[in-house]
């Protein structure tokens, strides 16, 4: 059983999920976007994401950042950031065998949705439940001093669902910047509008625009008797049983989960440390310098350790400064390793970056920042689980002959 899957959200920051698998066939994974400040444990995300799981469904909900469990600030996020955190979860969802067919928001969070939907590739549905069209319609919930203070001093401490949170003058100026109506119309997927008429904090009027804006194939579903957060137990697993049922003619089924690649070194039978090292259509040569007694023919242990560092640091900066479509032309990034042999030896590595491009000081100082969250950086400084066993049914090793001819491919294609 999986308890928790954690991913990187669009701004760098790691970001809490929880996933609830069927324990049957899969028929299909979706993504859960939560209410307006609710999180991931909200009694009505709970109960809709383990409904649909035991309808075959598998559900991701996720604290977006600032919220429950995910990390940064939450007057530094805004419904743009929130959009490009459901945008990021897909992606980590689909590397890990788990691609998105269905996009599934409660309030705000299905504003969210909509609005995300359009830049997940392998989404082919979105429901909402309770979602305003309008998505300023969720500044209503701030009283008059408190968006006085927001616009006076750049953030404020209000009261929200009768918690204290920070918010910033971004959040509030994000929700007033949105055109969901263009976007609806342009979703050009199918939609399931579920609303309650006895909602009192986002009324039915809501999902009437909705409806209207988008375009065929679309359904409207009222849960009747239902409140705004689906507080009592039926009514979540009404909507998720409503959702399921509906989805099914549009979910992918999901594919058998591929297990990461192995690595494998094997010894040549040349020099004293040469190794061949192969992962899937893959190899190259590891070894040991000169001076260590090998043939200088391939990265050290640990320069293949720092130039998966350095590969793993350059994608994650690329792939933030994509989204934040910044002008960065050439990304490098060098990394050397030492050996500290203070009280308690250990490792250093030391990293390098360069940008090319048009960038300010600030935008510089968040990509080094955002470097440091890549998955390799991560795993060395976290910590990793091991198991070392002997494989007593591995296949034949290759004979001297075949390495032979591998070794010369390689040769030829590093030339």
């Amino acid at each position: 059983m999986i308890d928790s899957f954690e991913f990187q959200g669009a701004e760098g920051r790691k970001l809490a999920g929880r996933p609830e698998v069927p324990s049957g066939r899969v028929r299909g994974w979706a993504l859960f976007a939560h209410c307006f400040t609710c999180g991931k444990d909200n009694l009505a995300a709970v109960r809709i994401a383990r409904t649909l799981a035991g309808q075959g469904i598998g559900v991701l909900r996720f604290d977006f950042a600032g919220i429950g469990d995910s990390e940064g600030p939450f007057h530094e996020t805004s419904f743009a950031s929130n959009v490009e955190d459901i945008v990021a979860a897909c992606g980590a969802m689909a590397e890990h065998g788990w691609p998105v067919s269905l996009l599934v928001g409660h309030s705000l969070g299905g504003s969210a949705v909509l609005a995300a939907a359009g830049k997940c590739a392998t989404v082919r549905a979105v429901a909402t439940i309770n979602a305003p069209f309008d998505v300023a319609h969720a500044i209503h919930q701030f009283a008059p001093e408190d968006l006085a203070a927001i616009e006076r001093y750049g953030s404020a401490e209000v009261h929200l669902a009768q918690r204290p949170f920070r918010v910033g003058r971004e959040l509030i100026d994000s929700l007033r910047e949105q055109d969901q109506g263009k976007r609806i119309a342009s979703l050009h997927r199918p939609l399931l509008v579920l609303h309650a008429p006895t909602d009192n904090s986002v009324s039915i009027d809501h999902a009437t625009k909705i409806y209207t804006a988008a375009r065929q194939p679309k359904s409207f579903l009222s849960l009747d008797k239902a409140d705004h957060l689906l507080t009592r137990k039926e009514d979540a697993a009404r909507a998720a049983t409503l959702i399921g049922a509906w989805a099914d003619a549009y979910i992918e089924p999901a594919p058998d989960v591929e297990l990461p690649q192995d690595v494998e070194a094997v010894e040549t039978g040349r020099g004293k440390f040469q190794l061949l090292i192969r992962t899937g259509k893959h190899q190259l040569f590891a070894d040991e310098p000169d001076s260590f007694g090998g043939l200088d023919s391939g990265p050290s242990p640990f320069q293949l350790l720092g130039s998966a560092l350095a590969a793993c640091m350059t994608m994650t900066v690329r792939l933030y400064a994509d989204r934040k479509e910044w002008a960065v032309k050439r990304i490098r990034t060098a990394v050397g390793h030492t050996r500290e042999l203070d009280q308690v030896p250990r490792d250093r590595f030391d990293v390098r970056m360069a940008f090319e491009g048009d960038l300010d000081e600030e935008q510089r100082a968040r990509l080094i920042e955002i470097a440091g969250k890549c998955p390799v950086h991560k795993a060395l400084t976290e910590g990793a689980r091991f198991t070392i066993e002997e494989s007593m049914d591995s296949a034949p090793m290759a004979p001297p002959e075949a390495h032979a001819e591998a070794m010369e491919r390689v040769t030829e294609r590093n030339m």
